[in-house]
Formats: structure tokens, C-alpha cells, sequence
């Protein structure tokens, strides 16, 4: 039995060895990830960067516990999760990583704060102290007066910041953002990434999927991937 509840001493968020990933076999395979080795400390701010090919989405997948290497290891904050069911898997992605998508993936007819909440609601938190957090959440990301709005009542910019919200409220080990201002304008974008970058001081470890430069800017490592392999991982500051 795993327990997920516990706090891990293993300094690795992420550690992740020689992952492979092979779409079918033969002649038409194809080979998404070959060989694929990177670790990730606590705290750290890590973009990944590549084209329309490159494997960086099939990564996210494998990061985010939504997909399984063909080979390789992957241990997420301590935990194995080549040896995990699929009931284990899906605890580790509700209460060890917090996702934020490029469509903000929001409810349209809940409110801010209750889409909040829902990952606690799935976690079996009592309702009073799940509306704690989630409110906690919101102030985080400066959306504390809109947390009675309605998505559709909210800028792009301010549903992805609830979304963001949404990924903090279980106190993940990873935040895991893919394209998160792929939908926004100029100024949303720099609102949202304020946001992470705030968040990656006060001591959250965030990855970042992006093909934009001035994204991946923000972050303080820098990964890219060309057919399936890391060809450059770099300190940026």
C-alpha cells in the first residue's frame, strides 16, 4: 500500500530515467521519446521547448501520470509510478501535481470558488474546510473578490488564474502548465505569468510546456526537445 499523504523527505520532485515512448510497432512505429533522463529539485522553475513533433506533449503526458513510458523510470516526488494501479495513479494527479491547461478546463455553470474546490471535493475534504482553502487559493492568485463569478463572467486571463488556483488548492508537489497562456493577449499573459513566477518564489516547483521563448524566459531552467531527446538543458539565471 502506498500512502500518498505523507510528506517526502526525496529531494527530486521529478526524476525521470532513459523514459522511451513508442506508438505501435514495426515499420510504423513511432518513436515519441528516445531515452529521456532529466531530474527536477524542489522549488525549481523548468520550461520544456520544442516544435510540433518533438515528443515535449507526450513528456507532459508521461509527467502528469495521463500516459505510461514503453520503457524507462519515473519517480514523482519519491514515488514510483511505473508500480502504481490506476486507482493510485489517478490520487497521485489529484493530490501530487496541479494541472493548468491552455483551455482552462473551468465549469462553465460553477462558480470561480467552487471550481476551486473541486479537486478537495474529489479528495474527500469536508466542505467548510475545502472552501477555506479555496478561497485561500484565489486570494493567491488575486481573485479573492471574484470568486462568486461564473467563468463566462471572467477575462481569459482571470479563468486561467482560477485554473491556476485550481492546481494549488491540494498543495501539489508539481505544477505542471502546458501552453497556460496559449489563449490569452499580452496583457493576460504577463498577468498569468506574474502569477507563476510568484509562486515559484514562495517555493512551488512549477514545469512549463511552451513553444514561445518569451514564455519559457520566466523560467529559471531552460529544456529543449528535437525528435525525442533532450538536445539542450540549461541554467538561464
Amino acid at each position: 500500500m502506498i500512502v500518498l499523504d505523507k510528506p517526502v523527505t526525496h529531494r527530486a520532485v521529478l526524476d525521470v530515467g532513459d523514459v522511451r515512448k513508442t506508438y505501435g510497432a514495426g515499420e510504423t512505429a513511432v518513436h515519441a521519446l528516445r531515452g529521456v533522463s532529466l531530474t527536477v529539485g524542489r522549488g525549481d522553475y523548468v520550461a520544456i521547448m520544442g516544435s510540433s513533433g518533438s515528443g515535449k506533449s507526450t513528456l507532459m503526458n508521461i509527467l502528469g501520470c495521463l500516459d505510461v513510458p514503453s520503457s524507462g523510470t519515473y519517480r514523482l516526488d519519491g514515488v514510483d509510478v511505473s508500480r502504481l494501479s490506476d486507482r493510485q495513479l489517478a490520487l497521485v494527479r489529484n493530490r501530487r501535481i496541479g494541472f493548468v491547461f491552455q483551455s482552462f478546463n473551468l465549469i462553465p455553470r460553477m462558480t470561480a470558488l467552487s471550481n476551486v474546490e473541486l479537486p478537495l471535493a474529489y479528495a474527500g475534504v469536508r466542505p467548510a474546510e475545502r472552501r477555506r482553502r479555496a478561497r485561500a487559493a484565489l486570494a493567491m492568485v488575486g481573485l479573492d473578490d471574484r470568486g462568486g463569478h461564473e467563468p463566462n463572467q471572467l477575462s481569459g486571463g482571470q479563468q486561467q488564474r482560477v485554473a491556476v488556483a485550481r492546481a494549488l488548492v491540494t498543495a501539489p508537489a508539481l505544477v505542471l502548465a502546458d501552453e497556460p497562456t496559449g489563449n490569452l493577449d499580452t496583457q493576460s499573459t504577463s498577468d498569468v505569468l506574474g502569477v507563476l513566477d510568484r509562486l515559484n518564489r514562495s517555493g512551488r516547483t512549477i514545469v512549463l510546456i511552451t513553444h514561445e521563448i518569451d514564455v519559457a524566459q520566466h523560467a529559471r531552467r531552460l529544456i529543449r526537445l528535437v525528435d525525442g531527446q533532450i538536445v539542450e538543458d540549461v541554467r538561464t539565471r
